[in-house]
Protein backbone atom coordinates (compact mmCIF):
# COMPACT_ATOMS: atom_id res chain seq x y z
CA UNK A 1 0.00 0.00 0.00
CA UNK A 2 2.61 2.54 1.08
CA UNK A 3 4.77 1.13 -1.64
CA UNK A 4 1.63 2.40 -4.57
CA UNK A 5 1.15 5.29 -2.56
CA UNK A 6 4.82 6.49 -2.75
CA UNK A 7 5.41 6.01 -6.52
CA UNK A 8 2.15 7.80 -6.96
CA UNK A 9 3.27 10.78 -5.28
CA UNK A 10 6.61 10.40 -7.35
CA UNK A 11 5.11 10.12 -10.78
CA UNK A 12 3.27 13.53 -9.88
CA UNK A 13 6.32 15.28 -8.58
CA UNK A 14 8.18 14.23 -11.75
CA UNK A 15 5.37 15.43 -13.72
CA UNK A 16 5.19 18.62 -11.61
CA UNK A 17 9.22 19.55 -12.06
CA UNK A 18 8.70 18.59 -15.77
CA UNK A 19 11.44 15.68 -15.82
CA UNK A 20 9.80 13.01 -17.54
CA UNK A 21 10.53 14.90 -20.97
CA UNK A 22 14.19 14.96 -20.51
CA UNK A 23 14.35 11.22 -19.59
CA UNK A 24 12.72 10.23 -22.45
CA UNK A 25 15.28 12.00 -24.67
CA UNK A 26 17.85 10.43 -23.27
CA UNK A 27 16.94 7.39 -24.06
CA UNK A 28 16.33 7.86 -27.49
CA UNK A 29 19.65 9.28 -27.71
CA UNK A 30 21.29 6.20 -26.35
CA UNK A 31 19.65 3.96 -28.43
CA UNK A 32 20.46 6.14 -31.39
CA UNK A 33 23.86 4.51 -31.17
CA UNK A 34 24.53 1.49 -33.24
CA UNK A 35 26.46 -1.77 -31.78
CA UNK A 36 30.37 -1.87 -32.63
CA UNK A 37 31.53 -4.87 -34.12
CA UNK A 38 34.34 -7.03 -33.34
CA UNK A 39 36.43 -5.83 -36.37
CA UNK A 40 36.36 -2.61 -35.53
CA UNK A 41 36.46 -3.02 -31.68
CA UNK A 42 39.60 -5.10 -32.03
CA UNK A 43 40.87 -2.67 -34.30
CA UNK A 44 40.10 0.68 -31.77
CA UNK A 45 41.64 -1.36 -29.15
CA UNK A 46 45.36 -2.07 -31.42
CA UNK A 47 45.66 1.46 -32.18
CA UNK A 48 45.41 2.51 -28.62
CA UNK A 49 47.62 0.53 -27.48
CA UNK A 50 50.00 1.28 -30.59
CA UNK A 51 50.32 4.63 -30.47
CA UNK A 52 53.75 5.97 -29.83
CA UNK A 53 52.98 8.67 -27.61
CA UNK A 54 51.31 6.14 -24.80
CA UNK A 55 52.71 6.29 -21.88
CA UNK A 56 52.30 3.41 -18.54
CA UNK A 57 48.78 4.77 -17.20
CA UNK A 58 47.08 5.08 -20.34
CA UNK A 59 48.41 1.37 -20.92
CA UNK A 60 46.97 0.33 -17.12
CA UNK A 61 44.22 2.15 -17.94
CA UNK A 62 43.46 0.46 -21.37
CA UNK A 63 43.75 -3.02 -19.87
CA UNK A 64 41.52 -2.22 -17.14
CA UNK A 65 38.84 -1.31 -19.34
CA UNK A 66 39.73 -4.74 -21.30
CA UNK A 67 39.49 -6.75 -18.04
CA UNK A 68 36.36 -5.43 -17.13
CA UNK A 69 34.45 -5.94 -20.30
CA UNK A 70 32.83 -9.49 -20.60
CA UNK A 71 35.39 -11.32 -22.86
CA UNK A 72 38.47 -12.47 -23.38
CA UNK A 73 41.01 -10.08 -25.75
CA UNK A 74 41.81 -11.66 -29.08
CA UNK A 75 45.99 -12.45 -29.52
CA UNK A 76 46.55 -9.08 -31.74
CA UNK A 77 44.99 -6.77 -28.69
CA UNK A 78 47.18 -8.85 -26.20
CA UNK A 79 50.46 -8.79 -28.54
CA UNK A 80 49.94 -5.17 -28.90
CA UNK A 81 49.33 -4.28 -25.27
CA UNK A 82 52.54 -6.39 -24.41
CA UNK A 83 54.52 -4.04 -26.91
CA UNK A 84 53.03 -1.16 -25.45
CA UNK A 85 54.50 -2.16 -22.19
CA UNK A 86 57.95 -3.01 -23.95
CA UNK A 87 57.90 0.56 -25.48
CA UNK A 88 57.30 1.88 -21.68
CA UNK A 89 60.10 -0.71 -20.14
CA UNK A 90 57.30 -1.99 -17.75
CA UNK A 91 58.17 -5.58 -17.70
CA UNK A 92 55.45 -6.31 -14.35
CA UNK A 93 52.86 -4.49 -16.06
CA UNK A 94 53.52 -6.97 -19.11
CA UNK A 95 53.48 -9.91 -16.64
CA UNK A 96 50.45 -9.05 -14.84
CA UNK A 97 48.34 -8.36 -18.43
CA UNK A 98 49.09 -12.20 -18.95
CA UNK A 99 47.90 -12.87 -15.67
CA UNK A 100 44.73 -10.76 -16.31
CA UNK A 101 44.12 -12.43 -20.13
CA UNK A 102 44.14 -15.90 -18.16
CA UNK A 103 41.82 -14.76 -15.42
CA UNK A 104 39.39 -13.62 -17.97
CA UNK A 105 39.45 -17.38 -19.48
CA UNK A 106 37.20 -18.00 -16.82
CA UNK A 107 36.67 -21.70 -16.25
CA UNK A 108 37.79 -22.48 -19.52
CA UNK A 109 41.42 -21.98 -18.76
CA UNK A 110 42.49 -24.99 -20.02
CA UNK A 111 41.29 -24.59 -23.67
CA UNK A 112 41.57 -20.92 -24.37
CA UNK A 113 44.50 -19.68 -22.53
CA UNK A 114 46.96 -22.36 -24.40
CA UNK A 115 45.45 -21.23 -27.41
CA UNK A 116 46.61 -17.15 -26.38
CA UNK A 117 49.98 -18.34 -25.35
CA UNK A 118 50.52 -20.53 -28.56
CA UNK A 119 49.11 -17.49 -30.90
CA UNK A 120 51.60 -14.64 -28.95
CA UNK A 121 54.74 -16.95 -28.02
CA UNK A 122 56.57 -15.13 -30.93
CA UNK A 123 55.65 -11.93 -29.49
CA UNK A 124 56.40 -13.13 -26.24
CA UNK A 125 59.86 -14.26 -27.45
CA UNK A 126 60.64 -11.53 -29.38
CA UNK A 127 60.28 -9.22 -26.49
CA UNK A 128 61.91 -11.52 -23.95
CA UNK A 129 58.88 -11.08 -21.89
CA UNK A 130 58.44 -14.73 -19.30
CA UNK A 131 54.33 -15.83 -19.20
CA UNK A 132 53.55 -16.28 -15.39
CA UNK A 133 53.91 -20.03 -15.67
CA UNK A 134 57.67 -19.48 -16.24
CA UNK A 135 58.67 -17.42 -13.58
CA UNK A 136 56.03 -20.27 -11.30
CA UNK A 137 53.31 -17.30 -10.31
CA UNK A 138 50.52 -19.85 -10.82
CA UNK A 139 51.95 -21.55 -8.14
CA UNK A 140 52.25 -20.59 -4.50
CA UNK A 141 55.42 -19.50 -2.74
CA UNK A 142 54.93 -19.84 0.71
CA UNK A 143 51.98 -22.04 0.86
CA UNK A 144 51.90 -24.79 3.65
CA UNK A 145 51.20 -28.78 2.54
CA UNK A 146 47.99 -29.87 3.54
CA UNK A 147 47.80 -32.11 6.59
CA UNK A 148 45.86 -34.72 4.35
CA UNK A 149 48.38 -35.17 1.87
CA UNK A 150 51.36 -35.75 4.87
Amino acid sequence: MLRVASGQVANVLRGAMGLSGRIATVGSVRASHGEENEEVFNKRYEEYFNRKDIDGWEIRKGMNDLLGMDLVPEPQIIEAGLRACRRVNDIALAIRWLEGCKDKCGDQKSTIYPYLIQNIRPTLDELGVPTPEELNYDKPELALKSVYDM
